[in-house]
């Protein structure tokens, strides 16, 4: 008869090779367009730009250098957490730092569950932090865990320490977790759970969604509870209830695949906030070209982040394939600041847009 000892090991074992087979099917999905939304957008095809003809703009003095939470960076970009847990995963990230240190840009770890209550990976996440360097690396657990944690994060701090964390993402997927397979929708305390975990890391924490948009009510919610960032993660870019639709097989749900808030609306609505509350606002959710990116950057946020296109990008072009992307990204961005009259970030706001509408 096996101990109990021996019977928890068997469970925590099984319960990893759960995970990370979990974590490979999100992998492969991603990788396809497949589990992009179907009809909604992230809003950003509903604006245009308001051109200047008499721009005195000088092209050659912008900059887009910042920071991001004391460290400087060169682009207000975020290499946004995607997946972790198998060693394809343990690849793509390893991949992703070397293009993050090229640009000196944060980069998010896609979620460290795996990593819980076991040393197995350390090797792993030490080898992310030597090849990314100095750059800003975001660590990343899920809101259930939080509150399983509430009363001890010690293995959270763990892990961030192995890291060398910057900053330690929450991510909250109510829609994934109710869709999921043996997934956990029972998000009661969560906000206390927040709160007390961002007492006790002592770096900074960002809470951010996974493409279903968080609302001004729920960003006032967080920021009351200390949280430093908001990721809006909207509606339009990657569907994680379409990722789980498809993964059950089944097509039950499938009127949940485009559930969310457009991320313009999101951005536009928590950049409000800003006003008398000092936070980072990170715009991402179908941030899928240079145009889409420039239109977050003008709604208010302070950085964009993207995930599913890179990863295609990676698979495809590899690592200086996706450097060079990013690096476009940011030519076309300056020349629609030139096109808008703006030589600097902070002239670059919604006053350059306009709602296609109003043109008509």
């Amino acid at each position: 008869m096996l101990s109990y000892s021996s019977f928890i090991g068997i469970t925590t074992v099984s319960k990893i090779q759960e995970i990370e087979n979990r974590k490979k099917e999100h992998l492969e999905l991603c990788g396809t367009d497949a589990v992009a939304f179907k009809t909604k957008t992230a809003g950003f095809d509903r604006y245009d730009f308001i051109h200047r003809a008499t721009t005195e703009a000088d092209i050659n003095k912008i900059s887009f250098a910042s920071t991001f939470f004391k460290k400087k960076i060169n682009y207000p970009f975020i290499i946004s957490c995607m997946t972790g847990g198998t060693d394809a995963a343990n690849n793509i990230n390893a991949q992703l730092a070397e293009t993050a240190r090229t640009l000196n840009i944060p980069l998010g770890v896609g979620s460290l569950r795996f990593a819980l209550d076991t040393k197995r990976h350390d090797a792993a996440l030490k080898n992310i932090r030597k090849t990314a360097g100095t750059v800003p690396l975001l660590a990343n657990i899920g809101g259930a865990q939080i509150i399983e944690m509430i009363k001890n994060f010690d293995e959270l701090k763990r892990i961030a320490g192995v890291l060398e964390s910057d900053a330690f993402i929450v991510h909250l997927n109510p829609l994934q977790e109710l869709l999921q397979r043996d997934g956990q929708p029972d998000m009661r305390g969560l906000i206390k759970a927040i709160g007390r975990f961002v007492k006790e890391i002592k770096i900074p924490v960002i809470v951010k969604e996974v493409g279903s948009g968080i609302s001004k009510k729920d960003a006032e919610k967080l920021l009351d509870a200390g949280v430093k960032g908001i990721d809006v993660a909207g509606a339009g870019g990657t569907s994680w209830g379409g990722v789980e639709i498809l993964r059950n097989g089944d097509g039950i749900n499938a009127e949940f695949w485009d559930w969310g808030m457009p991320t313009t609306y999101c951005i536009r609505e928590i950049a409000k906030l800003k006003k008398n509350r000092k936070f980072i606002l990170i715009g991402s959710g179908g941030v899928n070209s240079a145009f889409d990116a420039a239109k977050a950057l003008a709604l208010g946020a302070d950085h964009v982040a993207s995930a599913r296109i890179l990863l295609q990008v990676l698979q495809t072009k590899g690592i200086d394939g996706t450097i060079s992307f990013i690096k476009e990204w940011f030519d076309i961005i300056k020349k629609i600041m030139y096109l808008t009259g703006c030589d600097s970030l902070d002239k670059f706001n919604a006053h350059v847009l306009i709602k296609k509408e109003d043109f008509v």
